[in-house]
């Protein structure tokens, strides 16, 4: 019954070494090493657990983003820069590089797609022998480009799809888009968009040029901050993304002067002019790099225009054709809004239609398969594709609705083989304008909808000359010998009239003026500036006057955080305030607030960056903003890895300074000594009376007095008494009484439970002595004693152990600190004094992590009207601002509240009348303090008291 009860006591402890009670004595039936191996893993473990619950803590709490390291390299390249380049300019040699990269990624990007468009041509004249072979050769190689852009866009970035400038634009406004402008990103755009292009499909690269820059600009920005921070500064990023929209439109058309007005118009709202120069230089040395490149390769013989025209210079054409240019120019605009529309009305019932819509989601390929397959149908040769010149590419199409001759007089056989595409005894060629005009204006609509990389620039471009060309044959063909002025006769050139019309549809499509620059830098000639100037302007006026730009309906189609323009005949903007759209429940911090509060407010609103900072939630005095991470930094430095490690080192040596203290009390007379059990080792010779030295233990055991607290003899134990008369006893083994004898000394070896504690306490107090358990093992041994067959496997204890909590301790340890308060008075006060004393290590605290504190955050009054909050949030880049009373925080706004507000007052649905009137808020407490000083001399008393005085 005895033993039953012993073995219920000591079952737990003895569980791990797997002690096993037999009929007299019991034994261990594991080793040493195999425990320790256990108690290893078990530690492992339970340290992968708490790693692995800081890493949950910090992924609820924090926001997204990975420091980047900083290995050797870096530093190497950092002084290899600040040694070589950026003695001669770090801003020249950036944008020099940043144009060069970008004219060679796009040069590239034509080759290979001008490799596919040979490849189908190839494949369609020389490989296929009948009509239906032709038909399948002409619509198999784009059906699969597009299905491996529309795949490989979709696996590797899908922010890769569409123009590019929609997103530049929100960009450049202020608003971090995530994963636009990264690596994935571009990869993902150079093949998509090589793919697309080489299908032959009415799709342009002038929107994807400008991302493509945008993104080179960032990853270079990216690489040079690791050595150089000049770049981490988010103004700067935003100079070098405004400087590398205008390479992107330089390289893609080698028009830089066009390329830097052009994206001036496109993504800025205000441009700052110190960028001028940074643009004009990266655009130069972008549009250099391509034509440069273009000779080098073959391509062409010399640097030339991309569009070249023979357009006479002495006269041009006569002042009269100012009124057919400005109608063009009105045409244009009417068409190009009609387009926008249409293209929005499209997307818009796509979107819609939930059916179509959720069937399409889930069998991505099938549109773009289809739509691909139908348009490719249409531009058959032999079907309709033949009253529209579809044998001929992009450039072939433009240079001949460019030609210098007219196309209904004689011609040469050089003029006839160009007019011969345009041409079919069916119809005319002015049919044949007509026609491909409105092939282009419906193919281009529906194929800017593919999720693939596309851009609008060049099927805008020929439609405009297609539409100028038609005009200019008909101008010709009323007035075959020109319109007489001042006595002189010109002919009609329609190729001029083609030049103007392409200036005016893509000025009207995208809403700028700085194609008039474009198109006569692709072009090569001036002679028509002044009629493209005033079709372009005509175009502009139009457009503008009846819808957005093809950006902006993209934006409002995609809901981008941008803003849109204020109507200027809307007198309602002054009217309306920033307190009647501003957010009233606002998410704040305040002084004085438990970390437990803290931790609450920022897992409840993970979609909030930055917090204001109130004095209290009483009075509600703006002190400040702080950014969400540096809130995740003062958690993480409270309750983290490191300081709950520190804690646990202090609490670890505390215990022993008790430890220390309690042996040095006097020891008891009933003092037991544990001692090892060796039955286990056959071959010993050893019995039950018989005990070990010293010296034979020390290998397997410490000296049991200086590891073992005396325990009283009064605990139930598994013990045995041992016979006297010792061979050796060891000398702190038993502490004699004066009564006994040394030579007969009683010594009370402990039993299992006993032995469990001091293997572990051998093991983990001894662990940074022993650096191989094998070797200390077996050269401590006796030699006569055989070795276990289990010693000589090798146990891997810790060269540094680390003192960490238990699960429980760091729990309750845990709810203590979250329950503290945070003193954000006392990190404002100290970060100031480190800023006035940066030297003095007074105000030095590694207790408190100061955080950064922004003490003037954006702040707007109440009544400040939306004309003006537009204003300055367009101007300065402003995210988010604070509406304070008095110094009180009221309220919140950010884009989102200041778009919906524009939208609404353009649209009339806010007015003064059906504004929400502002709640009423108390009046403030005047609390009248009773003063103690006696209250100054009215002027009567001082008047009396002056006569008193002279009387």
């Amino acid at each position: 019954m005895k033993s039953i009860e012993n073995k219920e006591e000591g079952s737990d402890e003895e569980s791990g070494l797997g002690y096993q009670n037999t009929l007299m004595y019991g034994r261990y039936q594991r080793d040493l090493s195999e425990a320790a191996r256990e108690e290893a893993r078990r530690l492992r473990r339970l340290r992968k657990k708490r790693r692995r619950d800081d890493k949950l803590r910090q992924k609820e709490l924090a926001a997204t983003g990975k420091p980047r390291p900083r290995g050797k390299f870096f530093k190497v390249l950092g002084y290899i820069w600040r040694h070589t380049f950026a003695r001669l300019g770090e801003d020249w040699i950036f944008l020099a590089v940043l144009g060069i990269i970008t004219a060679i990624l796009n040069f590239a990007m034509d080759r290979g797609i001008a490799i596919c468009n040979n490849a189908r041509m190839w494949m369609y004249n020389d490989l296929a022998t009948s009509t239906f072979s032709q038909y399948v050769a002409w619509v198999s190689l784009p059906v699969c480009l597009i299905l491996f852009a529309a795949g490989f866009v979709h696996i590797v970035a899908a922010q890769s799809i569409g123009s590019g400038i929609p997103e530049m634009k929100t960009i450049l406004r202020g608003v971090h888009l995530k994963e636009y402008l990264t690596f994935r990103a571009l990869i993902s755009k150079l093949i998509g968009l090589t793919a697309t292009l080489g299908s032959g499909l009415p799709l342009g690269k002038e929107g994807p040029s400008v991302h493509i820059a945008s993104m080179v600009a960032t990853l270079l920005s990216k690489l040079v901050t690791t050595f150089q921070g000049i770049y981490s500064n988010e103004s700067r990023n935003s100079e070098m993304l405004a400087a590398a929209c205008a390479v992107g439109v330089a390289s893609c058309f080698a028009a830089p002067v066009g390329g830097v007005l052009f994206s001036i118009e496109v993504t800025t709202t205000y441009f700052a002019v110190r960028n001028y120069w940074r643009g004009f230089f990266a655009a130069c040395c972008g549009a250099i790099m391509f034509r440069l490149l273009s000779v080098w390769s073959g391509a062409m013989p010399t640097i030339k225009p991309l569009f070249p025209t023979n357009l006479p210079q002495d006269f041009p054409f006569d002042p009269q054709e100012f009124a057919v240019f400005v109608l063009l120019g009105v045409v244009c605009g009417l068409l190009a809004s009609l387009w926008i529309w249409l293209h929005r009305q499209y997307v818009l019932f796509m979107r819609n239609t939930k059916t179509l819509s959720n069937f399409l989601q889930k069998n991505r390929f099938i549109y773009p398969g289809f739509i691909t397959l139908a348009v490719m149908s249409i531009l058959f040769p032999p079907g309709i594709g033949k009253y529209m010149a579809a044998v001929l590419g992009n450039q072939e199409q433009v240079l001949s609705l460019f030609a210098n001759f007219t196309w209904s007089d004689e011609l040469t056989a050089e003029q006839a083989s160009i007019v011969s595409h345009w041409r079919t005894p069916e119809v005319e060629y002015w049919g044949c304008l007509i026609i491909f005009f409105f092939s282009i204006f419906f193919l281009s609509m529906v194929s800017c909808t593919l999720p693939v990389p596309a851009g609008i620039f060049v099927p805008a471009f020929k439609m405009g000359a297609s539409l100028g060309r038609f005009t200019g044959e008909v101008m010709h063909y009323f007035c075959p010998l020109g319109v007489a002025y001042g006595g002189h006769i010109q002919k009609i050139l329609p190729g001029g009239y083609a030049v103007v019309g392409a200036a005016a549809f893509t000025g009207a499509v995208t809403h700028t003026v700085s194609t008039i620059v474009i198109v006569s830098e692709m072009t090569g000639q001036v002679t028509h500036l002044l009629g493209i100037m005033a079709a372009v302007l005509a175009a502009n006026a139009v457009a503008a006057l009846l819808g957005p730009s093809c950006f902006d309906s993209i934006i409002l189609i995609k809901k981008l955080p941008y803003l849109p323009d204020l109507l200027s005949s809307a007198s309602r903007m002054y009217d309306i305030c920033v307190e009647d759209f501003m957010v009233r429940e606002v998410k704040y911090i305040w002084n004085r607030m438990t970390f437990q509060q803290l931790k609450d407010l920022l897992k409840e609103n993970k979609a909030i960056k930055s917090f204001p900072l109130v004095d209290s939630p009483a009075s509600m005095v703006l002190l400040g903003s702080i950014h969400r991470w540096e809130l995740v930094r003062v958690i993480e430095r409270q309750v983290g890895r490191s300081r709950r490690l520190q804690v646990a080192a202090q609490w670890h040596r505390r215990a022993l300074q008790d430890e220390a203290r309690a042996r040095t009390r006097r020891p008891s007379r009933f003092e037991v000594t544990p001692a090892p059990d060796m039955l286990h080792a056959p071959g010993t010779g050893m019995t039950r009376g018989s005990s070990l030295t010293t010296k034979d233990q020390g290998g397997l055991l410490p000296s049991p007095g200086q590891l073992f607290r005396p325990k009283s003899i009064l605990k139930k134990t598994n013990s045995f008494t041992l016979t006297r008369g010792l061979a050796s006893p060891p000398p702190q083994a038993t502490t004699p009484s004066p009564a006994s004898s040394p030579a007969q000394v009683y010594s009370t070896v402990t039993g299992a439970e006993t032995r469990i504690r001091a293997a572990f306490e051998a093991i983990f107090r001894r662990s940074t002595l022993l650096q191989d358990v094998e070797g200390g093992l077996s050269d401590q041994l006796t030699p006569g004693l055989p070795r276990s067959p289990s010693i000589n496997k090798k146990v891997q204890l810790p060269r540094e152990r680390v003192c960490d909590m238990s699960p429980e301790d760091q729990k309750a340890w845990e709810q203590l600190e979250m329950a503290k308060e945070i003193d954000f008075d006392r990190m404002l006060g100290i970060a100031r004094k480190r800023d006035l004393l940066p030297e003095d290590s007074e105000y030095e605290d590694e207790t408190l992590y100061i955080c950064h504190i922004d003490p003037a955050p954006f702040q707007l009054v109440e009544r400040t009207s939306l004309l003006k909050v537009h204003s300055l949030f367009s101007t300065l880049g402003v995210s988010r601002a604070y509406v304070t009373a008095i110094g009180r925080l009221i309220g919140v706004v950010a884009l989102k509240e200041l778009r919906k507000a524009i939208e609404d007052v353009n649209s009339g649905v806010l007015t003064v009348a059906t504004r929400p009137s502002p709640p009423t808020t108390p009046l403030p407490t005047i609390i009248k303090v009773p003063s103690t000083q006696p209250a100054p001399p009215s002027d009567s008393e001082t008047a009396k008291l002056t006569t008193s005085e002279k009387t």
